[in-house]
């Protein structure tokens, strides 16, 4: 599933190739990805428009229509943007197309249709009604660790919900939590200001290198999980084989050794 960081190489992507062209025709080809708008009105707000800016905001992008308001592009588990001349072949699954002037495409393609397209006036009370937490990368040291001993429960579970942190998912949050040391299932309130100052520090340098790398996963490091998320695979960092559990029904990845449980006190 996109995280925030494919989200911010979308947004860089988009950026470099949509912004400031005029938009002379929109395609939806599926519907039911469309929320709170239909075809018409979409139509009617970005024709003969221009996308003039992006913003993101955990998994969320937003793009800019001259001054009349923001698309909204969520990508579910499998959507990703192309962008290509109307003569060459489109991507697989092109749900949303955008044509303009200049004889390009870009293309919203998500093969299992998770994903969301929305239009909206302003970020600020599209996040507020989607209940979403502040974004990972935007969030200051000082409030993530006045945040964190606000949730209970498994540091995993905490780190993965959207309405208190926005953009960390499945793999980063394993991958956050191996080069930080923490057992996945540590609970939030054993948690010391040590380790949470640690915590934030690698979220930033695990979600920056990926944005740096355009999350090409055979360029991550090679001490990085990602390359091990496999059971009985060996730690690249002591050796010890992987484990993998499940922590609030997501598939877990971890190394007992490097990141053993701790009781309270301890």
């Amino acid at each position: 599933m996109p995280e925030l960081p494919d989200v911010e190489v979308f947004r860089r992507y988009f950026d470099s190739t949509a912004l400031h062209q005029e938009i002379t025709a929109v395609e939806v080809r599926e519907t039911r990805l469309l929320d709170g708008i239909d075809t018409r009105q979409l139509n009617h707000l970005l024709r003969d428009k221009e996308f003039t800016g992006t913003e993101r905001h955990g998994k969320y992008l937003f793009a800019q229509v001259a001054s009349h308001g923001w698309l909204v592009l969520h990508f579910g588990m499998t959507g990703f943007l192309k962008y290509y001349k109307q003569s060459e072949e489109e991507p697989p699954y092109p749900r949303l197309l955008f044509e303009f002037s200049n004889g390009y495409r870009l293309a919203y393609d998500n093969m299992r249709m998770l994903g969301k397209v929305a239009y909206i006036d302003t970020i600020d009370d599209y996040v507020a009604k989607q209940d979403l937490g502040p974004d990972a990368l935007k969030l200051s040291e000082e409030d993530f660790i006045a945040l964190i001993p606000e949730k209970r429960g498994m540091i995993k579970s905490a780190l993965m919900d959207q309405s208190f942190i926005a953009g960390l998912g499945n793999i980063y949050v394993d991958e956050i939590l191996f080069h930080t040391g923490i057992h996945p299932r540590r609970q939030v309130s054993d948690l010391s200001d040590i380790e949470l100052q640690t915590m934030y520090d690698t979220m930033h340098e695990v979600l920056g290198t990926a944005i740096e790398l355009e999350i090409v996963i055979s360029e991550f490091p090679g001490d990085y999980l990602i390359h091990y998320r496999d059971e009985d695979a060996e730690c690249p960092k002591c050796g010890s084989p992987i484990r993998k559990i499940k922590v609030a029904s997501r598939s877990t990845y971890f190394c007992e050794r490097c990141q053993p449980i701790k009781e309270s006190g301890e």
